[in-house]
């Protein structure tokens, strides 16, 4: 069971990766409603995962990272 409340490195590092995610997908020049087309996610979503906001999963983040043609492990550098 994870801490309650989560130590803080943890939604830091939520958001790098969402920023990471941004970077990627406005570098290729693609919308949120793009990537969301191209990985079978919810706009609403990728904008959740953009913003830190949504604990996602490690499928999530395997789609997405096979949509914007990068490798998984850019997402966590």
């Amino acid at each position: 069971m994870p801490a309650d409340p989560l130590p803080e490195w943890v939604p830091v590092a939520r958001r790098a990766i969402g920023d990471r995610i941004r970077a990627a997908r406005t570098g290729r020049k693609l919308t949120q409603e793009a990537l969301a087309e191209a990985t079978g996610l919810d706009r609403k979503t990728i904008n959740r995962i953009e913003q830190g906001a949504h604990a996602t999963s490690v499928d999530h983040l395997l789609l997405i990272a096979h949509a914007l043609d990068i490798p998984p492990s850019d997402l966590f550098r």
